[in-house]
C-alpha cells in the first residue's frame, strides 16, 4: 500500500532530518556551552530566542522565514547576489527552516548536560595544564555525551515530524519539498484514508519508540533532558 511518492516522501524525510540533526549539532554545541557557562546579561534573551520555537506557532515562524528569504528579503537578496537563487520551496530552504524550528530540541539537552559538570572537572584538567580548546574536547564533550545523545535523537525525530514550517517554506514539490508529513496532508485532501494511516501509523509507532527509548535513557541519565 506504500506508493512510489510515499516511499520518495519518506526518503526526502530521513534526509531532512539527518542533514539537520548534523548542522544543528555543530551549530548548537557553541551556542549551549556559551549558555552554560556566561554570566553575561545577554544569557536571558539568547536563551529565549533560542527556546522561542517551543511556544511560537509554526506557520508564525515559517512566515517570517519565507519573508526574509523570499526575492524582496535580506537573506533572498543575499542568496540573489551569491548567485545561489532564493530558498524557498528548495531542500535547503527547508533545511534552513528546519534548523530554527528544531534549535531548542538540540542546544537545551547539550546545554543541561554542559551545566551538570560543574566546574571540578575543568579546573581539574587545568591544574594537569590542559589548555581551553584541550578542556573542551577531552574533558567537555566527553563527559557531555548523554546530552549530545539526547540532542540527536530530539533533534532528528523533531524534524521528521514537522508540518507548518515545511509547508510554509517548501510548499509540496513532490520529490522536493514533500515530505512525510506533507504527503499524509495530500492523502487525507484526496480522500484516501487507507494510504494516509500506513504513513500516519507508521508515523505514530516511529514517535513512540523514540519517547519510550528516551526516556528508558532519560532514567539513566536524569540531568541530561529538556528543561
Amino acid at each position: 500500500m506504500i506508493s512510489e511518492a510515499d516511499l520518495a516522501a519518506i526518503w526526502l524525510t530521513l534526509k531532512l532530518a539527518t542533514t539537520v540533526t548534523i548542522l544543528l549539532l555543530l551549530i548548537g554545541t557553541p551556542i549551549a556551552w556559551w549558555l552554560a557557562r556566561t554570566r553575561s546579561w545577554w544569557k536571558g534573551p539568547v536563551g529565549a530566542v533560542v527556546a522561542l520555537p517551543l511556544v511560537l506557532p509554526p506557520t508564525v515562524l515559517g512566515f517570517y522565514l519565507l519573508v526574509a528569504m523570499g526575492p524582496n528579503g535580506f537573506v533572498g537578496e543575499l542568496t540573489q547576489s551569491l548567485g545561489l537563487g532564493t530558498l524557498p520551496f528548495t531542500f535547503w530552504g527547508l533545511v534552513v527552516g528546519s534548523l530554527f524550528y528544531s534549535l531548542p530540541f538540540v542546544v537545551q539537552p547539550i546545554q543541561n548536560a554542559m551545566e551538570a559538570l560543574g566546574q571540578r572537572p575543568l579546573e581539574v584538567a587545568a591544574t594537569l595544564r590542559a589548555g581551553p580548546w584541550d578542556r573542551f574536547f577531552t574533558v567537555v564533550l566527553p563527559l557531555a555525551r548523554p546530552g549530545f545523545v539526547t540532542a540527536a535523537v530530539l533533534g532528528f525525530a523533531h524534524t521528521v515530524g514537522e508540518f507548518g514550517v515545511v509547508l510554509m517554506i517548501g510548499g509540496n514539490i513532490p520529490g522536493e519539498t514533500r515530505v512525510v508529513s506533507v504527503q499524509i496532508y495530500d492523502h487525507v485532501e484526496a480522500l484516501e484514508y487507507a494510504q494516509a494511516h500506513v504513513l500516519a501509523g507508521g508515523m505514530l509507532a516511529f514517535s513512540f519508540f523514540v519517547l519510550l527509548g528516551l526516556y528508558g535513557f532519560q532514567r539513566k541519565y536524569p540531568a541530561w533532558g529538556l528543561r
